[in-house]
């Protein structure tokens, strides 16, 4: 099985940072982020991975080279402007013909892949999709009134929960019909597109395992709990 990494994002929340390293690129520790994303994979027992690559390409290119220094064997998909994430997706249709991991390059994941992958063919789902259990708490009482506007309930600072996508699936090829070739295109609409033709999307939940690392704030995050899981080893 292929593993498709999306890598081609402006990184625009990261800067300056990523003025002049793209966002996968960015070190977590000794290792930058899309190292450890392509060590989950190898871990996982996917060692076949193409990168979508555009924005400062070379830098990961470079880096990574054909992946056998890294016990993998990488291809690049190239696009020579921004395309969004199904767009990106999209440059890599030539390079995949069977059911294969799609999964974003700024997000750090541990979660059991192999267990995913087993609901995804046993459910024969045109997509799985993981989620992530979030939990936010309100910083303000919630007030809830009825149609005449009178007061029902008054819930102090409650506690959202939510299933949050991670931007880690597991896909068939024939995802690649649903996305315009060379424009920018999200895949929230290869989604919709995909509901509304009564494809079966399955999902994967987690409670654990996931770190977005999209902003200033999620970025000192996950250095935060990569240095704490180091202090555990």
């Amino acid at each position: 099985m292929k593993a498709v990494i999306l890598t081609g994002g402006l990184g625009t929340r990261l800067q300056p940072y990523t003025l002049f390293v793209p966002k996968p690129m960015l070190p977590l520790g000794d290792k930058p982020l899309l190292e450890h994303s392509i060590n989950w994979l190898k871990k996982n027992n996917i060692k076949s991975i193409v990168l979508c690559v555009s924005y400062l390409r070379k830098n990961i290119q470079d880096y990574f080279q054909d992946g056998e220094d890294f016990g993998v064997n990488i291809e690049y998909a190239v696009s020579n402007k921004p395309l969004a994430t199904a767009g990106q997706l999209k440059s890599a249709e030539k390079f995949i013909d069977d059911t294969f991991v799609c999964m974003y390059g700024d997000s750090i994941f541990d979660f059991d892949l192999k267990g995913m992958i087993k609901k995804h063919q046993k459910s024969k789902s045109f997509l799985t999709m993981c989620l992530y259990e979030y939990k936010f708490r309100l910083p303000y009482g919630v007030i809830d009134t009825d149609k005449k506007d009178i007061i029902t309930a008054w819930r102090e600072k409650p506690e959202i929960i939510s299933n949050i996508n991670t931007g880690c699936y597991v896909m068939e090829p024939n995802v690649f019909p649903l996305i315009p070739s060379n424009i920018p295109y999200g895949m929230d609409k290869v989604i919709d597109k995909a509901m509304s033709k009564k494809m079966k999307l399955n999902s994967f939940l987690i409670k654990k395992g996931f770190t977005d690392v999209g902003d200033m704030d999620s970025y000192e995050k996950a250095y935060k709990e990569f240095k704490e899981k180091l202090g555990k080893i």
